[in-house]
């Protein structure tokens, strides 16, 4: 009864030669066949031609003659010649004396279930040439404890390790060593863990060791319990297009920056044009005059600082600005910052409250540049603070520095400011919002300087609205006994004895202003516009100085000194006047023969050094003109 009512198995059996014997509905259902067509035939009509071919049937009941079992899974034919996948049982009968009586046969059509696990096998491997055949991201997989378990071509090419490299190894290897010490690749597996997804960019670290700026995707996997089996990971290198909005955003500063300097270039050529045709419509001696000339000192002087400042960050950021430590007081740089501060501080009506003790903060510094830095700060709090602020300054000895605080009520930095605000162009507003505010570089500048003096320039704020602090620290001298150098008197207007002075310039107009400058100190003066007309004029004049321009159409002045220095003869000196002032354009200077290097716009003080006799030792000795 059991036999016969079973459907879903093929229960049958065979003779010692493979015939069959019995048959049951569970096999009819299952192969097609009636009793009555199968009984007594060989039961290899059940399998493929190809099975037959090469001696299955026979070898199946060889083994379970020998082994009193068989097992099997494959294909097998029914009656109408369709395949169905079977798992087949053999079972081996003998009678009490072990003579082999037949085998019995169960057969269970798993059709259904090879077709679904087949389905299953070309999906992933559907999924699996799709993964692989991804290069342009990272696909993975990490175990519950993030060691790699599975590895594409995306992967390879992306972080450099081949499948066999890194398949067995932790994932932390891919993330700096600064992150791995914080701990970050487990922080975002427990975020994975936690949400079910964790996404990310920073720097990622390739096989090499080379960077590369990473976007990341992490998914928590789990199974039908609930149970974690691992991750799965995508990472997208992200480095061009990162690089790419880096440069759009630098064109962004540069034209922001642009825009500004022709602003911040305006405000004092205005003033200077406006002093220049008043001075054309007065009369000689009249009271307004001293007052223009102010005005054109004053403005001419911010036109210098915005140029001096342009030119120290193009050097900090080649590493070429030079520092001149000595030993100087804290409060000297400040008294020098505040006078270049005060027109600033005076337009704007601000009160400002010094606390700033004359000695005992000796640090090891250059003073024109932390001057620099001090009056970077000024001027900052000035421009930031409304009308009618107050500005305090005050500093003291703290744990072995000298700590110089920059305090305003105006209008603070905000939270998403604040990091940056030390940043190239950074001034957190908009154009129109800017205008008078500066280039945005003197911050960068300033700490910059305060770091090359081992020193560290902070900024705090609580917020918009609520006033800003500006922190510079300096290390102490260790030892403060020997004093700051004193200040070199100024030179401006020192006369010195007559000179014959050549002066070669291309500009008519700056020419012109500097023959009249040396004709009021007394000097005989020339003046040539072209390096032809330098050696012409040379040859005849025989000077003493040449103030020579570099930059000049034809002959430049690096040629022109050149053959100056050529024609031998009576000697004199040679100096080098011109806007190129960086230090390539003065070894450049010192190659083609010239004594000194001045930089325009030309300083009074540095002119009559130009115009001091060489003294014994000086190797400013001159040329020889015949």
């Amino acid at each position: 009864m059991l036999v016969e009512q079973t459907k879903d198995y093929a229960l049958f059996v065979l003779d010692p030669e493979g015939r069959v014997m019995t048959w049951n509905p569970g096999a009819q259902r299952i192969k097609q066949y009636a009793a009555s067509e199968i009984i007594g035939r060989h039961f290899s009509d059940f399998y493929p031609r190809e099975a037959i071919e090469r001696g299955w049937p026979q070898h199946e009941l060889k083994l379970a003659a020998a082994e009193g079992r068989f097992e099997d899974e494959g294909w097998r034919v029914r009656k109408d010649g369709s395949r169905f996948w079977a798992s087949v049982v053999i079972t081996a009968l003998r009678g009490e004396d072990g003579k082999l009586l037949g085998f019995s046969k169960i057969t269970r059509d798993l059709t259904d279930r090879k077709l679904h696990e087949e389905a299953l096998r070309q999906s992933e491997e559907r999924f699996r040439l799709l993964v692989d055949g991804v290069v342009d991201y990272a696909v993975y997989m990490l175990d519950a404890e993030g060691i790699v378990s599975s590895w594409n071509v995306g992967a390879e090419r992306i972080k450099g390790y081949r499948r066999d490299e890194i398949i067995g190894k932790h994932f932390s290897r891919f993330y700096t060593a600064d992150e791995r010490e914080a701990g970050r690749p487990w922080e975002e597996l427990t975020l994975a863990r936690r949400n079910g997804r964790a996404e990310d960019e920073g720097w990622r670290v390739r096989k090499d060791g080379s960077r590369f700026w990473a976007r990341v995707v992490v998914t928590a996997l789990h199974d039908a319990e609930g149970q974690l089996r691992g991750f799965a990971k995508v990472t997208q290198d992200l480095t061009q297009q990162r690089e790419l909005r880096n440069l759009q955003r630098a064109a962004q500063q540069v034209n922001e920056f642009v825009a500004m300097l022709a602003h911040e270039l305006r405000n004092p050529l205005a003033p200077i044009r406006s002093a220049v045709q008043v001075l054309q419509k007065l009369p000689p001696g009249d009271p307004s005059v001293p007052a223009m000339y102010k005005t054109l000192e004053r403005q001419s002087g911010q036109l210098a600082r915005i140029v001096d400042d342009m030119i120290d960050i193009s050097r900090i950021t080649r590493g070429v600005l030079e520092i001149r430590k000595q030993p100087m007081e804290l409060a000297e740089a400040l008294h020098a910052a505040l006078e270049s501060a005060a027109p600033e501080v005076q337009a704007r009506r601000h009160t400002i409250e010094v606390d700033v003790p004359r000695g005992g903060l000796q640090v090891s510094g250059d003073l024109h540049r932390l001057t620099q830095v001090l009056t970077n700060l000024l001027n900052n709090a000035a421009r930031y603070t409304p009308e009618g602020g107050r500005i305090t300054v005050k500093a003291a000895a703290e744990a072995g520095s000298a700590v110089l605080r920059v305090i305003d009520n105006g209008r603070g930095i905000s939270p998403e400011l604040l990091p940056r605000i030390f940043d190239m162009f950074v001034q957190g507003r908009t154009a129109l919002e800017r205008v008078g505010g500066g280039l945005g570089i003197g911050l960068a500048l300033a700490r910059r300087i305060a770091e090359m003096h081992d020193g560290r320039l902070e900024a705090l704020s609580a917020g918009d609205g609520r006033g800003a602090e500006f922190v510079l620290r300096l290390p102490l001298c260790e030892a403060a006994s020997e004093a700051a150098t004193p200040a070199r008197e100024p030179a401006v207007g020192k006369r010195h004895a007559a000179m014959r002075v050549l002066i070669v310039d291309d500009n008519n107009d700056a020419a012109a202003a500097l023959e009249l400058l040396l004709r009021s100190l007394g000097h005989e003066t020339r003046v040539a516009h072209d390096g032809a007309a330098a050696l012409a004029t040379a040859g005849e004049f025989a000077p003493d100085l040449v103030l020579l321009d570099i930059g000049m159409p034809g002959l430049d002045g690096y040629e022109v000194a050149r053959r100056l220095r050529a024609l031998g003869g009576r000697r004199f000196r040679l100096v080098a006047l011109t806007g190129w002032g960086q230090e390539a354009d003065r070894k450049r200077s010192e190659e083609a023969g010239f004594d000194q290097h001045l930089v325009k716009p030309l300083d009074v003080e540095e002119l009559s050094r130009a115009l001091a006799p060489p003294e014994a030792g000086d190797d400013r000795n001159g040329a020889t003109l015949h």
